[in-house]
């Protein structure tokens, strides 16, 4: 890699062999290390800028320089007919030496070269982008042949320099008498990627890879030597980088519209952060979170397009899982750092103790930008409940490290509040008091199905507070998040509190048990665990508990997702109290109305658990039997019988 590279010449034009197995190197590079082939356009407008910027800093000290660096600019131009592409600055241009070291040597990098060459306060500033010399290369992904014609600030015009190289292994090299300062790339592109030869493609490009450059960059139609009308093009990039400036000369307007023009969402953003740190590795962070979510934001979770990586401006990746977690996936914004480390193509970060302090700077920007929202409350604050809150929820499993601080920030919908998804955890805690045992939950698919939860009736009874877990994740939320500021989280299986052991209306429903509770069990057998009395019921007859304290949906989830699972034999609990719960100790011995109002005691509670009736049709017939029984007044000997039609059924009084 090293050597002098071997040259032979021909009257005034010199053959120069690649100073490295550049064949096999561009084949590689073209087939492996990169993998979307636009990334062609971004590295050479990025080395144009480089050439600008090493101009701005030799004008610093040279008044030739400086006089050359009053209009910098970077001009793209096409020809779809001859299937040209050009890309040109008036930057610093090159030596025939710089471009056999630079173009000549494969991954040998002018702009590391000229960054190890300035020092304090220059290089602080330096806005440089090159890091390992062969984004230049990038051009053969799209180019059959790539000519380069340059020449350096300082040096005559008859010393200007053309290189030329098809990528198969060598390239040429010869003088040439050229104007002005600067560089011209042309690239003749390959039969198969024509289609970017087009204005509109190529503004696209642009805009998505280079728009805040910091030089003004113009797209023209025309042929290379059309000057005149290519001068005369706006710039269509935004050159100015908003998150660059300081925060004291930007207005919320300013800030509101390049949210639309970063995301393009007309609502404008509920809040957002905009930081700069300095030392030395320094970057900038400008943060939104949005007003409202894309449709599929809940359930696409490695979809983190929202906040982009800039090295210096220049449009690198939609921020990786390394910048931003999962959960905070729906903010929107800016990183731009110029230390950050990539590979080769400038396609993946790499680990580094910077990318981590990044990354902790946008979790604790974004967390802190929400306990803003919650602070103000009113409609944002309920827009990013209703859009984001089950999504933060997921930090409260993959961030331990947070749990605590994104615990104050997620919100439940409760018995004690109509509204969904507004009270929190320090909430219920504040209305319980000081001597509160614990906050009580149930999760559900839905508020409406909670709230008819027999489960809840105890807990009415006893005025206590309830959250309503309804969002998909709260399932699995209640298996990690065990406290909250020393207060344990129970759900309502474990209820209610309080003991009633020795009250009269106990001691009496207890004297009257063992022939219901054996009645029911006999007549369920395998297909629950157990069947005891209720103290949690008021109202309904019966009521179904895991014993494991697995909910039907969770339940479902884990199968869906091939998680194997034991038969579930849930506690059957039934109320005393209950008229059809009375009858089954009036009944005799033997009467198949014990069977039949054990199994609607059964079904019914696993229905409003929110569980699946193992047969359906069954539940139904025996409630017409059961119906009919009530209207017609018939004997019901035969209603179990899933095959019998009754004739007139007499399922009898309860009382």
């Amino acid at each position: 890699m090293s050597e002098t590279p071997s040259t032979r010449s021909s009257a005034d034009v010199e053959t120069h062999v690649f100073g490295a197995e550049v064949h096999q190197l561009l084949k590689l590079m073209i087939n492996a290390l990169y993998s979307n082939r636009e990334i062609f356009l971004r590295e050479l407008v990025s080395n144009a800028s480089d050439a600008l910027d090493k101009l701005r800093f030799e004008a610093l000290t040279d008044e030739g320089a400086a006089a050359l660096a009053a209009d910098p600019a970077i001009h793209v131009r096409f020809d779809a007919e001859r299937g040209r592409l050009w890309i040109e600055d008036n930057g610093i241009g090159m030596t025939r030496q710089d471009v056999i070291d630079n173009l000549g040597t494969i991954a040998r990098s002018g702009t590391a070269r000229f960054l190890e060459q300035l020092s304090g306060d220059r290089t602080a500033d330096a806005r440089l982008i090159g890091q390992f010399g062969v984004g230049f290369y990038s051009a053969f992904i799209v180019a059959d042949r790539v000519t380069v014609e340059s020449r350096r600030v300082g040096v005559p015009s008859d010393q200007a320099v053309r290189w030329r190289s098809d990528g198969q292994g060598e390239y040429t090299l010869e003088a040439i008498e050229r104007e002005r300062p600067g560089t011209t790339v042309e690239l003749e592109i390959g039969a198969d990627h024509r289609d970017l030869l087009d204005a509109e493609r190529l503004r696209s490009i642009l805009k998505h890879y280079s728009n805040h450059v910091a030089f003004p960059i113009h797209l023209d139609g025309g042929a290379a030597d059309d000057r005149e009308s290519a001068n005369t093009v706006e710039p269509i990039n935004e050159a100015q980088a908003l998150w660059t400036r300081p925060r004291q000369e930007l207005g919320d307007e300013a800030y509101r519209e390049f949210y639309e023009g970063l995301t393009g969402d007309t609502r404008p953003p509920s809040t957002w952060a905009h930081h700069h740190v300095e030392g030395t590795q320094s970057y900038s962070l400008l943060l939104y979170v949005p007003g409202q979510a894309p449709y599929d934001l809940a359930w696409n979770r490695d979809d983190r397009r929202g906040v982009r990586l800039y090295i210096q401006r220049v449009f690198i990746m939609d921020a990786a899982e390394q910048l931003v977690p999962r959960y905070l996936r729906f903010l929107r914004g800016v990183v731009d750092s110029a230390d950050l480390p990539l590979n080769v193509s400038r396609e993946l970060l790499q680990e580094s103790p910077l990318l981590a302090r990044i990354r902790a700077a946008v979790v604790k920007r974004g967390l802190a930008m929400i306990e803003k929202l919650a602070e103000t409350g009113g409609a944002p604050w309920a827009d990013f409940q209703r859009d984001f809150g089950a999504i933060l929820k997921e930090g409260l499993i993959e961030d331990p490290d947070n749990r605590e601080r994104i615990a104050r920030l997620v919100r439940f919908s409760s018995t004690r509040d109509d509204a969904p998804h507004s009270v929190g955890l320090a909430d219920y805690k504040a209305r319980a008091g000081d001597g509160v045992e614990a906050i009580w939950y149930l999760t559900a698919e839905s508020v409406t199905q909670a709230k008819t939860r027999p489960q809840l009736e105890a807990f009415r009874a006893r005025d206590i507070e309830v959250l309503l877990m309804t969002d998909p994740i709260d399932t699995w939320v209640v298996g990690h998040l065990f406290e909250f500021d020393g207060t344990p989280l129970k759900p309502v299986s474990e209820g209610p509190p309080g003991d009633d052991a020795d009250s009269d209306d106990a001691e009496e429903a207890a004297a009257a048990s063992d022939a219901r509770v054996e009645r029911v069990a006999a007549a369920l057998g395998e297909r629950v665990g157990e069947v005891v009395l209720s103290r949690r019921l008021t109202d309904s007859p019966s009521c179904v508990v895991d014993p494991i304290g697995l909910d039907p949906r969770m339940r479902r989830m884990l199968e869906q997702a091939g998680q194997p699972l034991p038969p579930i034999r849930p506690r059957l609990e039934v109320n005393p109290a209950h008229p059809l719960v009375r009858l089954l100790g009036d009944l005799p011995d033997g009467d198949e109305r014990i069977a039949t109002i054990a199994e609607l005691l059964f079904d019914e509670a696993v229905l409003l658990d929110g569980g699946e009736l193992e047969d359906p049709a069954g539940f139904v017939r025996r409630v017409n039997a059961m119906l009919h029984a009530a209207w017609a007044g018939a004997d019901a000997a035969a209603v179990r019988s899933p095959d019998h039609q009754p004739e007139a059924p007499n399922i009898g009084s309860p009382d």
